[in-house]
């Protein structure tokens, strides 16, 4: 039994069977062509954004050479077809249904042929040659198997990406809001590194998996991501990895992408199925990578953060008829209910 379907029973933890398939180890070394890099791109549902991100690979790529692999989860706004109409040099896998997203990732790599290859997500927009900047800047480090860039949401607003690995005490930070609360403090800090502008370069534990340039000796090393995970903590597991495999995994703000919205504009589609499913996927990495007593510390952590939200976000809906609270209390209700019985929202 895989990961995900073990942990998908409310409160019993059995003991994970480590599924290698799902990490497909016979990823080769060598590279297969001259090329330096392959931009592999999941799409579900973005056809304008992506279609943007498209465009500004393009444009904004001149000094390294490239091939593009476009893999669409079960789209139905047109995002397959307008990639074949205004894309044809883009490689297009089709798929029949929403495979999540470490699964099409693995797909695109299974294809990809470059020295390295970059996950990017299609809302983001690629800056000033960004690409080739992380590739020069990978290839005077052989020992850096992981890249990430700056990351702007807006002219004057730099996203936080590279954090911390998670752990039980950086969940609890976070949810607790003691890590907003003081963000110039080196404890209180730690899950997002709170204290850190992202104005100078710094090894991380974790490259945010929206611009994650990899080095394809270091896939081959560690295989490709778990395909237990649907969707988040992905890029933390395949980071754990590459650290027990002694890669660095770094950020460089020597390059620079604008990620829109925050990201909302991909993750807004189906809210309440993605707060449970982020609850989820860090169940499924500490239960794999941290043990049974993370596991069920974490659990407690979850359950009593999400008890809180649905009454506090229930009366606020009451108090304030705000359509939005009552939607919160509603995700962290369901949230509660898959914490129980392992039941996830339709």
């Amino acid at each position: 039994m895989r990961d995900v379907e073990a942990l998908s029973h409310g409160w019993s933890a059995p003991l994970v069977e480590r599924d290698k398939r799902s990490q497909r180890r016979t990823f080769p070394a060598a590279r297969t062509s001259e090329l330096d890099v392959s931009i592999v791109v999941v799409s579900w549902n973005t056809r304008d954004i992506l279609r943007g991100c498209l465009r500004s690979v393009f444009e904004q790529t001149r000094k390294v050479s490239f091939e593009v692999i476009v893999i669409d989860n079960n789209s139905h706004d047109g995002s397959a077809e307008m990639v074949r109409a205004e894309f044809p040099v883009v490689t297009l896998i089709a798929n029949a249904e929403n495979r999540g997203f470490a699964a099409a990732c693995n797909q695109g790599m299974q294809v990809a042929s470059a020295r390295y290859t970059l996950l990017l997500n299609p809302d983001t927009v690629v800056l000033d040659d960004a690409i080739s900047r992380c590739v020069g800047y990978a290839d005077v480090r052989p020992d850096v198997g992981v890249v990430g860039c700056q990351v702007l949401e807006d002219e004057s607003r730099i996203t936080p990406t590279g954090f911390s690995f998670p752990s039980p005490l950086n969940v609890f930070l976070a949810l607790s809001g003691l890590s907003r609360a003081f963000p110039r403090s080196r404890l209180f800090g730690r899950p997002e590194l709170s204290w850190w502008d992202r104005h100078s370069e710094r090894d991380v534990d974790v490259v945010t998996g929206m611009f994650m340039l990899v080095r394809r000796e270091a896939i081959a090393q560690v295989g490709l991501m778990d395909e237990a995970y649907f969707v988040y903590s992905e890029e933390a597991d395949w980071c754990y990895r590459f650290a027990q495999a002694g890669w660095r995994r770094v950020f460089t703000p020597c390059a620079r992408i604008v990620h829109l919205d925050g990201g909302a504009k991909s993750t807004k589609q189906a809210s309440k199925k993605m707060f449970v499913q982020l609850q989820k996927s860090t169940m499924i990495y500490h239960r794999k990578n941290r043990g049974l007593a993370s596991w069920w510390l974490l659990k407690l952590i979850y359950i009593g953060s999400n008890f809180v939200r649905m009454i506090a976000w229930f009366v606020l809906s009451v108090v304030k008829l705000d359509s939005r609270d009552w939607h919160r209390s509603a995700a962290a209700r369901a949230a509660l209910v898959y914490h129980f019985t392992g039941s996830e929202p339709k």
